[in-house]
This record gives structure tokens, sequence and C-alpha cells, in this order.
């Protein structure tokens, strides 16, 4: 599969919670570093989502954001 999005970090599944709605699906990269994502629980059942799977975490974004208190 092939992406115009140029951030895609590669990983490995290592919790999918499905809600009645979303799921979360927590992804381990090579580093260490965990990113979590938010998808519709349609989408997590429709990829057969488990642990242990491999993945890319693919992000396309115009901006972000951080903050400081």
């Amino acid at each position: 599969m092939q992406l115009s999005a140029r951030n895609q970090l590669e990983g490995t599944v290592v919790r999918v919670d499905l809600g009645a709605v979303m799921a979360t699906v927590v992804v381990r990269l090579a580093g260490g570093q965990e990113v979590v994502s938010a998808i519709t629980k349609d989408a997590a059942v429709a990829l057969a989502l488990r642990e242990g799977d491999a993945v890319k975490a693919v992000i396309k974004s115009t901006e972000v954001m951080i903050g400081k208190d």
C-alpha cells in the first residue's frame, strides 16, 4: 500500500481496547516509544487488529500543538 503521508512509523500492536463506538490502539515503535490511535470500532474490527500485529502508524496532520504551564 502506498500513501502520500510521509510520517509512517512501523511498530507492533501492544493493545486494542474496543469501546461501543471507538477503539484505542496502542502501537510500540522500535525505540520503545508508544503511539496511541483512536479509530472507529468498525475500522479496528475490519482490520482484525490483534496484539502482536505488525502495523504502520500513519500521521497526516497540518499542525502540531504543544502546550506548557
